[in-house]
């Protein structure tokens, strides 16, 4: 019935509550879904230095096979997740998902296979443009911001390498945001960092999909940051149609988030701990 050691944080909100309660009543109808960087990840100043923190794995691998599903919905390529997460061949993940670029990639564990379709041609246009408007704006490669490939999916522009990351990253959202439209591109705002991206493709439509698919009854999602917030209105939604629902928000660092979660954890390491203590709070005889 669960190890008194580790209690479970208790959500701030009814519905939060509701969400945790139906999670431990019915587990085999849960699905339990998580952004990568800032949740699972700490955010460090060069993201190919990005790893899970060593408590996620062992935590995911005794909760993924107690639920319906377990996905991992992130901005990064989905091959770029699984690598830096230490996902393939981790015991108990065979069923694990990673939905890479907000969704446009699949990874199954199963297959161990990506499945995506054809690159948006607006990314490569934007990639040739890019280096020019940010020379114009005094942010070239040697200000210290600094352009991430999302593998011809995505192009993200970073400022915290930056003398000021703040002020650099206020002075690029317009003429990035222009950069973007002239080629049928969004502009996806994250914690110091201004993603290029396509249209019609976020965390909120992967995770309703996903959780439709799953035929869940109760979704868990986690995230830190902006771009988590359609995943967030997907719950919201989702709850109005008669599922449960717990939101979790991971850090303080975006207001706009932990002023919608359920319950508040301080960074990856209490995420990873709260995914040990549902799995073993579960009850073998849920379903």
């Amino acid at each position: 019935m669960g190890n008194p050691a580790h209690p479970l944080p208790t959500p701030s909100t009814q519905a939060g509550r509701e969400g945790l309660a139906a999670l431990l009543a019915r587990p085999s109808r849960a699905v339990v879904a998580l952004d990568f960087d800032g949740t699972l990840a700490d955010i460090v100043p060069d993201p190919e230095q990005s790893r899970a923190h060593p408590d996620v794995v062992p935590a995911l691998s005794a909760l993924a096979p107690q639920v319906a599903g377990v996905a991992v919905i992130t901005g990064r390529p989905a091959g770029t997740a699984v690598r830096f997460g230490g996902f393939a061949g981790a015991p108990g993940l065979d069923h694990l998902v990673v939905l890479g670029h907000y969704g446009a990639e699949r990874w199954d564990a199963v297959t161990g296979a990506v499945s995506a379709p054809a690159p948006h041609p607006g990314v490569e246009a934007v990639r040739a443009e890019l280096p020019a408007v940010l020379d114009e704006r005094g942010a070239g490669t040697d200000s210290g911001t600094w352009v991430e490939e999302k593998g011809g999916r995505a192009v993200a522009v970073h400022t915290r390498r930056a003398a000021d990351p703040q002020a650099a990253f206020e002075s690029l959202r317009t003429p990035l945001a222009d950069l973007a439209a002239r080629h049928g591109l969004i502009v996806e705002p994250g914690r110091l960092v201004l993603e290029l991206r396509p249209p019609g493709v976020d965390k909120g439509v992967a995770l309703e999909e996903y959780v439709r698919a799953v035929g869940a009854e109760t979704v868990l999602y986690a995230g830190d940051d902006l771009g988590d917030l359609a995943a967030y209105t997907a719950v919201e939604r989702l709850r109005t149609q008669g599922l449960a629902g717990l939101l979790v928000c991971s850090g303080t660092e975006v207001p706009e988030l932990g002023d919608r979660a359920d319950l508040l954890l301080s960074g990856p390491a209490a995420v990873a701990d709260l995914l040990g203590s549902l799995a073993r709070h579960l009850r073998p005889d849920s379903d």
